[in-house]
């Protein structure tokens, strides 16, 4: 089992403070669940941690941001919730593993009512980004420097990233945290969430395969 962070000393704990811990039993197999709070803010963010990570190489690790939609209605409109149950999945196949669940980046940040506001320019014709936009809002507001902070604490040397976004490799790398290996989520493209996948490749530098 990982080790108690809240006995971890260090700047890891500077932005983020553990509130919680308990076993967490799931399809997947069985987790750790860190309930972690932003040390500035009010938002809540959760490590599943599977094996022992402590002073590791090379986690696997999937740095998931909040989809209500996606996670938990089962949405076509983006790839979020088929990205969180294949990052399960290959962390359970592995044994060993990381998922932080970043809570507040619904819609990118913009919440769950602005969020549904966009998909509703979307059906006119906007893309995603030209949507937020449109609403006022920023194309996208997350920020991953508090799982950075949750790493550390966990005391993850180094990651193999399940991500197709560079910011998050580049967050990582800033705070210390080498990104060893970039692990595809082979997700198919539907036919309701392609224009959503085309525009973060062009217009965020998503990585994409076209093999996926």
């Amino acid at each position: 089992m990982p080790p108690d962070p809240s006995r971890i000393d260090g700047l890891a704990q500077e932005c983020v403070v553990l509130d919680a811990q308990a076993t967490l039993p799931t399809r997947y197999g069985t987790f750790t669940a860190y309930v972690f709070r932003v040390a500035d803010g009010d938002a809540e963010h959760v490590a599943l941690v599977m094996g022992d990570v402590a002073n590791k190489q090379s986690v696997l690790t999937r740095l998931h941001s909040e989809c209500l939609t996606g996670d938990v209605l089962g949405s076509y409109r983006c790839d979020c919730g088929e990205q969180l149950d294949l990052a399960l999945r290959y962390i359970a196949a592995e044994g060993c593993g990381v998922l932080l669940y970043l809570r507040g980046h619904e819609g990118r940040g913009i919440g769950l009512t602005n969020k549904i506001r966009a998909y509703a320019l979307q059906e006119q014709g906007r893309d995603t980004v030209e949507a937020n936009l449109e609403l006022g809002l920023p194309e996208d507001s997350r920020e991953y420097d508090s799982a950075a902070g949750i790493l550390r604490t966990l005391k993850v040397t180094s990651v193999r990233l399940m991500s197709n976004n560079p910011e998050k490799f580049d967050t990582l790398t800033k705070h210390g945290i080498p990104v060893c290996e970039r692990v595809g989520l082979a997700i198919p493209v539907r036919e309701e969430n392609e224009r959503y996948i085309r525009t973060k490749q062009a217009k965020f530098g998503h990585y994409f395969d076209e093999n996926e």
